[in-house]
């Protein structure tokens, strides 16, 4: 195993383990975890839409409002958070004349908003499952195309956004996905349409990886920040989550409290 692997495990797995004992705190150690780690995402986002030093401390201080309304002894969710960050994307977007670095608001409180939802669903463990199947499927979506890309290769998925991707790693990802939601449904009693709904999850988990790469690439950087030696920065272990939790939580509405 390489130095550079190596690092990457090991930072990876203990990323997992705080995650892990996050998701089973709940309440407020979960939310304090996401709001963190919206906030730092805030700030990487800035970085690569080119904001101004100011600018991204607004953006990072506007964002912050509506997470600190999501906490378990405030709103929660409810409308003052709707409310709070309309507001916080429209000051951004009037002060700082840049729809680009408004719309991390959205890109920041949507996926935060939908883990808080599905890890709130009672009772506990189910709740817990929920948020755990969101997560997961992102981690074994990353696994599985990291290993399906590296051992077949072949044609590459968005060469012109991210050279090393390919759509054996793609596939890899999406059967991964749905291998970890039908064992959560064998195992743990995770609804069939959401185990079913895994490998749509792993193609959006794979858009907001995309989307992040262009960013970057357009930015001229390789990774969104340096905070987390081996992986970059918040963005680039969160860019999957991002897109698949807001997906995951309204397919459980549709699917699952809808059916």
């Amino acid at each position: 195993m390489s130095s550079e692997l190596r690092t990457r495990s090991i930072v990876g797995v203990a990323l997992i383990a705080v995650a892990l004992g996050a998701l089973l705190s709940g309440g407020l150690i979960f939310w304090t975890l996401l709001v963190v780690a919206g906030v730092l995402m805030q700030g990487e986002w800035g970085d690569l839409t080119g904001a101004t030093p100011e600018q991204r401390k607004a953006a990072m201080f506007a964002v912050s409002i509506p997470l600190a309304l999501l906490c378990p002894y405030a709103a929660g969710i409810d409308w003052p958070v709707l409310v709070a960050g309309a507001a916080a994307f429209f000051f951004i977007l009037f002060t700082s004349r840049s729809l680009k670095l408004a719309l991390g608001i959205p890109y920041v409180c949507l996926p935060i908003v939908a883990l808080l939802f599905l890890r709130g669903q009672a009772p506990y463990a189910y709740g817990l499952l929920l948020a755990f199947w969101t997560l997961g499927l992102v981690w074994a979506t990353d696994i599985g195309a990291y290993f399906a890309g590296r051992s077949i290769g072949g044609p590459k998925l968005a060469p012109r956004v991210s050279p090393s991707k390919t759509w054996a790693g793609l596939a890899g990802g999406v059967l991964a996905a749905l291998v970890l939601g039908f064992l959560l449904h064998r195992f743990a009693d995770l609804p069939i349409q959401l185990a079913a709904a895994s490998g749509v999850l792993a193609v959006a988990a794979q858009l907001g990886d995309l989307l992040e790469s262009g960013m970057k690439r357009k930015a001229g950087v390789k990774d969104s920040g340096t905070l987390l030696p081996g992986h970059g920065g918040v963005m680039d272990r969160l860019d999957g989550v991002a897109t698949a939790a807001p997906l995951a939580a309204l397919l459980y509405i549709l699917l699952v409290q809808g059916g």
